[in-house]
């Protein structure tokens, strides 16, 4: 089996434990110089959480955005909504949600 082209790894996303802030590194940084594209092992040793001063120590591999959620064992079970995405779950959810609402409205119509 082959390697993939671009390496996963560098792009994955890290939270912080202390503050719930996350690392992207397609973003950067921009309070501490830290340009965009930027890994998150290759941030400088000085580097602190911004929001509250965290070592980077304290911060977790959430993954790439866009990952769906869970364990990675569990993403086969279900109807196939394991294997949305959050932004997916959330239109599904709300979406759902606002056409049960329209429905609802649409009963004051009837006489």
């Amino acid at each position: 089996m082959s390697e993939p082209a671009v390496d996963t790894q560098m792009l994955d996303r890290h939270e912080c434990r202390v503050c719930g802030y996350v690392y992207e590194p397609a973003q950067g940084d921009s309070k501490y110089p830290v340009s965009p594209g930027t890994p998150f092992e290759q941030l400088p040793s000085a580097w602190r959480c911004p929001v509250c001063g965290a070592r980077t120590a304290q911060f977790t591999n959430i993954g790439p955005t866009g990952k769906a959620s869970g364990f990675q064992e569990n993403l086969n079970y279900g109807l196939g909504v394991n294997k949305l995405t959050p932004l997916q779950k959330n239109i599904l959810i709300f979406g759902g949600l606002a056409l049960a609402f329209l429905f609802f409205l649409s009963l004051y119509g009837l006489q």
